[in-house]
């Protein structure tokens, strides 16, 4: 989900901050049928959201649910795009703000870091920990339960109207009060559109599905609100770790979050500490079979890759996903020549992936596995660029 951060130097009026939103929203959602059912009367629309957003009328829309089962299975709950519009609002007028509370080492829905940064972190932790290499540290990793299923709406409204009249000196501070209050207690669930078939939740934990939340609970994954809303509501543990423990060696995405320190017994005692935290000021719990303590010389799982000493690999999890993702592909064509649509999804699908891999030592891993399983089909339409790195195809009247 892309990022925006937006500090205007001198104040805009409504309309152009909508206008503003707008343009950061479209761009990776352009090829969406809610998106070009929008753009049709985009003007028109545009002001329309303007007058509601004036006169405190508006209200967000009915949300299409689905299932995505890569890298793993989840639920997505996919905001109107008149609504996504509203969330860039939101999130362009908050960020800069946020930015000044948040540590270092939040890694997610941040400029400038995100899953790439976080690994590296990490790595450099348990590299300086343990005075590279010569001396005894550990690692311990963990989560929370359902984490955006449990977040608390009054607990976070709470805590973000004290922040916005603390730290928001717009004039416009009421208007944008208001627009938080709609968008953190809608509930997506009520009248939603599911896309597919219900049985696709099929083996999903109900702590996984806003559907099962608790009362007042719970903010829907895939609108970009949710995202950094989260990130603000464990800032408080943030700083908790990082001021009153005193911890030098902590870095969080989105709720898995990751210690490094000398003595072992020590990250022990914190499980306790940090599990009573949780519960206590932010209503979550630590996922019980989800605590990892390990020395560092065994390496750690995190965010898609198996951080060890020097070195860092692609988990296993994701070269089985390439792989499944490469016999996907080779299917649209087995029979018949891909549509435009479908050498777009090619495009999105391998480069996706190479965007991800390219990052570590796998150009052998890239090639091995394109070489010997892409259908000879997509090589007549597409060619490689950068060292393995990305897909561009042949005929330009059909690429992106």
């Amino acid at each position: 989900m892309q990022l925006t951060l937006f500090t205007p130097k001198e104040t805009l009026s409504l309309t152009e901050e909508i206008f503003l939103a707008y343009y950061a929203c479209r761009k990776n959602k352009r090829n969406t049928l809610n998106a070009l059912h929008f753009e049709k009367h985009f003007e028109h629309n545009l002001f329309v959201l303007i007058e509601q957003i004036k006169t405190n009328t508006y209200c967000p829309g009915q949300s299409i649910a689905f299932i995505v089962n890569k890298p793993v299975k989840r639920e997505i709950f996919a905001a109107d795009f008149r609504d996504r519009v509203v969330h860039h609002f939101i999130i362009n007028k908050l960020n800069p703000l946020f930015e000044k509370e948040f540590i270092h080492d939040s890694f997610a829905c941040r400029i400038g870091k995100g899953t790439h940064f976080g690994v590296k972190r990490v790595a450099d932790f348990i590299k300086t920990c343990s005075k590279n290499y010569t001396h005894d540290c550990s690692i311990l990793k963990l989560d929370v339960l359902g984490f955006f299923m449990h977040i608390n709406k009054n607990v976070l409204y709470e805590r973000l109207t004290l922040f916005i009249n603390q730290k928001y000196k717009e004039s416009d501070k009421a208007l944008l009060l208001a627009l938080c209050h709609k968008i953190i207690f809608n509930d997506p669930t009520k009248n939603c559109i599911i896309k597919g078939s219900k049985n696709n939740w099929d083996g999903l934990p109900n702590n996984k599905s806003l559907f099962y939340s608790p009362p007042n609970c719970g903010l829907p994954i895939g609108n970009l609100t949710s995202q950094v809303f989260a990130n603000f509501y464990m800032n408080t543990f943030d700083h908790f770790m990082k001021k009153e423990l005193g911890i030098k060696y902590y870095g969080r995405y989105v709720d898995d979050f990751i210690i490094v320190h000398q003595d072992k017994d020590y990250l022990k005692s914190l499980l306790s500490i940090i599990s009573n935290f949780l519960q206590s000021n932010l209503q979550l719990t630590l996922h019980p079979k989800k605590i990892y303590l390990q020395h560092y010389s065994k390496g750690v799982p995190f965010l898609g890759t198996v951080i060890k000493p020097n070195r860092i690999y692609i988990a296993n999890r994701t070269k089985g996903n390439f792989y499944a993702a490469i016999k996907k592909q080779n299917a649209v064509v087995q029979n018949t020549k891909a549509s435009r649509e479908a050498q777009k999804q090619f495009l999105s699908s391998m480069n996706s992936y190479l965007g991800i891999m390219k990052h570590y030592k796998t150009y052998r891993l890239r090639k091995k596995m394109l070489f010997k399983n892409l259908s000879g089909w997509w090589w007549n339409q597409a060619y490689l660029s950068g060292g393995i790195a990305k897909f561009v195809l042949k005929n330009k009247i059909t690429s992106l």
